[in-house]
């Protein structure tokens, strides 16, 4: 059983330090650990080239086209059987690094668009590497300076909805400037490192079973509004309907007793959540529609003129 510490924060900083405690849970429960600071690897941003996907739904592998450490990074990732993330909360969300992190898994890391390619691998294309398909455990925690933290909960989670990872815990740590000197705030990664620990542990020996949906019988964290996905973050439309940000679902948002109950019907929606299985089919489907209208449209010459117009009305400026 292996267990990865990623940190997003300073070097022997608040998030060095959280990240840290838990690993030193998980090595009390059996898992060799290793530990990672974002900071120190060259990652860049993505760029949307697209190459990555087109490379998957061409039969040609998942390979990003960017040459940097995040490669390294991925193989570490999937390597281990459970992954323990510490992030700085920044503007009541997750710092650009995780984001870009975020950013590069999708689409080439994405289940569904791996189950595909292996699916034309096996009439052709070229094999996907099986680490891409192993079950993987998560927990996270954000360390933020303030109360500025309604988004971070929910950015983690989109995270791991890409490979659907499964979710154990997902912690926020407010006003934690001072948190080395906090002792419950450290007992509670130290619990989060024991909780991941023997959902790994289920994950090395192939008992862990994911329930449908992101989170599953050992999720530790709290049950959030949402009662398919436990988000507590919510798109409220003029018309009255509500969308979870986080599985997609759409509902009604009621106050029963006090309390707000997010009400959908499960038939219709679940089968769309974005982190399952055919939910990300049914998207899959939708983007390969898109992709060739667009594609088209793109091709015709009023397309090509409204192209030329903007790349020649103006460059990007750069230093000189």
């Amino acid at each position: 059983m292996k267990v990865l510490g990623l940190s997003c924060g300073t070097l022997n900083g608040s998030n060095d330090t959280m990240c840290k405690e838990a690993l030193m849970a998980a090595q009390e429960a059996g898992a060799e650990i290793e530990f990672i600071n974002l900071h120190q690897l060259d990652i860049k941003h993505c760029t949307g080239c697209k190459a990555c996907v087109m490379g998957l739904f061409s039969g040609r592998g998942n390979a990003c086209v960017i040459k940097d450490d995040f490669q390294w990074l991925v193989d570490k990732m999937y390597g281990a059987d459970g992954i323990i993330w510490a992030v700085p909360i920044f503007e009541k969300c997750a710092p650009g690094i995780f984001h870009t992190v975020m950013d590069r898994f999708g689409p080439r890391l994405d289940r569904g668009n791996v189950m595909i390619a292996q699916k034309i691998a096996e009439n052709g294309g070229k094999p996907i590497d099986p680490k891409y398909m192993k079950e993987k455990v998560v927990s996270y925690m954000g360390i933020g300076g303030s109360d500025w933290a309604t988004r971070i909960q929910c950015d983690f989670n989109t995270q791991a909805l890409t490979p659907k990872w499964s979710v154990i815990d997902n912690e926020c740590f407010q006003w934690s400037l001072d948190i080395i000197m906090n002792d419950e705030a450290l007992a509670k990664a130290h619990q989060i490192g024991l909780n991941l620990a023997e959902a790994a542990k289920k994950i090395a020996d192939g008992t862990f079973q994911p329930a449908n949906g992101i989170f599953n019988d050992d999720y530790k964290g709290a049950a959030g509004v949402c009662p398919y996905c436990h988000s507590n973050n919510f798109f409220l439309r003029e018309d009255g309907v509500a969308i979870c940000c986080l599985c997609g679902t759409e509902g009604v948002m009621k106050n029963v007793d006090g309390k707000y109950v997010f009400e959908f019907d499960e038939e219709t929606w679940i089968p769309h959540a974005h982190d399952s299985i055919s939910g990300k089919f049914i998207h899959g489907d939708d983007i390969q529609r898109n992709e060739g209208k667009a594609r088209a449209s793109l091709q015709t010459e009023e397309a090509k003129a409204r192209k030329a117009k903007y790349k020649d009305f103006i460059q990007s400026s750069k230093p000189v």
